[in-house]
């Protein structure tokens, strides 16, 4: 059922026509510098830090776990400053635990809500909780922190940016966040960036890359 349900969900799924806006660093063949300053998206911690991210059902491309992993090693390497944001820690949590639980349903053959995987199955929670606890003491040693005080300004900040950009919640406090900052290079495989102006986009989306050269904004330093 659960395989099925995925199998139909990608089916849907068609070729996002993404406006680019940002410019766009294609980090297949970029090389990290001393002077880079990046903010690591979620899901690119999520491949780095999670030890069981390729044992979902829904598990990630190859050049997912390739690419991002080693980015952010050379960007370390290079001395560049690598961030996370706060805000990045609930995301990841919930990414975790939605993965664990996906896991744990096709071991038992059938799916399992979240509310109860997370309140019958003590000896998976406890699994959930230290992969979580791994995974958050990956970032916090691999970067520097991006501080994220949600209070109303931020919130109004962020109303106010989901009028003229299409990004989700979590996108929109992270990248306010990053602004307040100062920081304007981010690293993700979330075409979702690529679409909001003032700002550079680190990927290895191939979707992006190639709106991004049809719209002359691939960044090639």
């Amino acid at each position: 059922l659960i395989m099925s349900w995925i199998g139909s969900r990608r089916m849907l799924m068609g070729t996002v026509a993404y406006s680019v806006r940002a410019d766009v660093v294609d980090i297949r063949t970029d090389l990290p510098r001393h002077d880079d300053t990046l903010l690591v998206d979620t899901n690119v911690w999520y491949w780095v830090t999670y030890s069981r991210a390729s044992q979902a059902s829904r598990s990630p491309s190859r050049y997912q776990v390739r690419d991002y992993p080693l980015y952010v090693k050379n960007a370390m390497a290079a001395g560049a400053r690598v961030c996370c944001c706060c805000l990045s820690f609930a995301e990841l949590a919930y990414l975790i635990e939605n993965t664990e639980r996906d896991i744990k349903s096709v071991m038992s053959g059938s799916p399992i809500e979240p509310k109860v995987f997370r309140h019958n199955h003590p000896l998976d929670r406890q699994r959930v909780v230290s992969e979580i606890s791994a995974a958050w003491a990956q970032v916090r040693s691999m970067s520097s922190s991006v501080e994220a005080v949600v209070n109303p300004g931020l919130i109004n900040a962020a109303i106010t940016r989901l009028k003229t950009d299409a990004m989700d919640g979590y996108d929109i406090l992270m990248l306010e966040a990053s602004r307040a900052d100062g920081t304007c290079q981010i690293l993700t495989d979330d075409g979702d960036f690529a679409t909001v102006s003032g700002i550079r986009v680190h990927t290895s989306n191939r979707n992006v890359i190639r709106a991004a050269r049809d719209a002359g904004k691939l960044l090639v330093r």
